[in-house]
């Protein structure tokens, strides 16, 4: 029998951030069940982009969420070179967001305009002043917007750091352990049933993903409803270096690596948990990166790969406490921001757990917000358009 001080089910970005989080506050016995391998659904298959101001059309509070949580990277990014002697890459020149035609200039207008008056930090480019920043955009731009807080970070090592960060202190990760049941006593959730072993606990989190609609609690579903959507991807390694910044367009972006590759996303697709790579979401992708960048045409694909993003209502994650059940709490529905959201997901609920201290935003995303009431409705806006932006 395995008793912990806070079981977390879940062990990609958001498990592995919270673990490390409780950590530094204290808590001693912490047990990560992950149903597969560390980290390698979703937060692997992502971009890394830090992008609250790129990808957000509206100020609101998801968007302040957003920005506080890209806020933390820089401090992140320090904390966890100290702690575990890998770099996460965090790459701060800013993001490009690309017009090539008359209806991508009015999109582009429109969202200069609102930002501005938000006080948003955004430049308004000309098409000379694009190329002059990325001399290997498209000669087509036809003028662009400038986000200098708008950043990047390479994902998969970022998963290597948290990763490591667990087994330098102590954290006790069970990969190949599935958890379909929470079980219950005196009010409270005291564990969780695997197909082999019982895990007992003083409190649980649930940062499970897709498949975080599965989880049941003495056989009755979780009221959190979540649902896969899946994300390919696809790299190219040129020659040279040729870009510094993340690039947008309205049918897709291009991520420079530090190791000189340039990744292209992003398929939207609502296939269930089929995270099989397609023919055709290749050729899309490519068509979205050389639209971008025609140098890469021609180019090599050294890498096509997909993921799960876990969708709630409307694109919102859902964190806070079980309905009913004090000591369980709820990561999750992250979608496209997983990445972007693990620093401020991670400080939300471990205050929670460990100080008792509440956020606005755990009433505002959580389980029984006024958001979660509509799902039924807002959930069938799923199939989406074939590209949307990723992190």
């Amino acid at each position: 029998m395995a008793i912990s001080d806070v079981l977390i089910v879940g062990g990609g970005v958001i498990g592995l951030s919270i673990a490390r989080e409780l950590h530094r506050k204290g808590v001693s016995q912490i047990t990560i069940l992950e149903r597969v391998s560390i980290g390698r659904e979703a937060s692997y298959a992502a971009a890394g982009m830090l992008a609250p101001n790129a990808e957000n059309d509206t100020h609101d509070d998801f968007y302040d969420l957003c920005s506080a949580s890209c806020s933390m990277y820089p401090e992140f990014a320090a904390e966890l070179l100290d702690e575990t002697g890998v770099d996460i890459e965090l790459e701060r020149s800013g993001t490009l967001y690309l017009s090539f035609n008359e209806e991508d200039s009015s999109v582009l207008n429109r969202r200069y305009l609102w930002q501005r008056e938000a006080g948003v930090a955004v430049e308004h480019l000309s098409a000379e002043e694009t190329l002059e920043l990325e001399s290997f955009v498209s000669p087509d731009v036809r003028e662009s917007l400038f986000y200098p807080d708008d950043w990047q970070v390479e994902n998969r090592k970022l998963l290597t750091a948290l990763w490591r960060y667990a087994k330098l202190n102590g954290i006790e990760i069970r990969e190949q352990t599935e958890v379909r049941s929470l079980i219950t006593g005196n009010g409270k959730v005291i564990g969780a049933k695997t197909s082999g072993e019982t895990f007992f606990t003083g409190s649980t989190v649930l940062a499970t993903g897709a498949w975080t609609s599965f989880i049941k609690i003495d056989d009755v579903p979780v009221p959190v409803n979540v649902k896969p959507i899946r994300g390919q991807m696809i790299s190219f390694h040129p020659p040279q270096q040729m870009f510094s910044k993340v690039v947008f367009s309205p049918r897709g972006y291009i991520v420079p690596r530090m190791d000189g590759r340039v990744l292209s996303g992003a398929t939207v697709e609502d296939t269930g948990f089929d995270r099989s790579t397609t023919e055709d979401g290749a050729r899309q992708l490519v068509m979205a990166a050389t639209e971008i960048a025609p140098s890469l045409a021609g180019l090599d694909i050294v890498e096509h790969w997909a993921g799960l993003r876990p969708f709630g209502v409307g694109g919102l994650p859902v964190l806070g406490e079980m309905p009913g059940y004090a000591n369980a709490f709820v990561a999750t529905a992250h979608f496209r921001n997983g990445i972007l959201l693990a620093p401020v997901t991670a400080k939300l609920i471990c205050e929670k757990i460990v100080d008792e201290v509440s956020s606005k935003y755990l009433d505002i995303f959580g389980v029984e917000s006024k958001a979660s009431s509509k799902f039924s409705v807002l959930f069938v806006l799923v199939p989406f358009l074939f590209f949307s932006f990723s992190g």
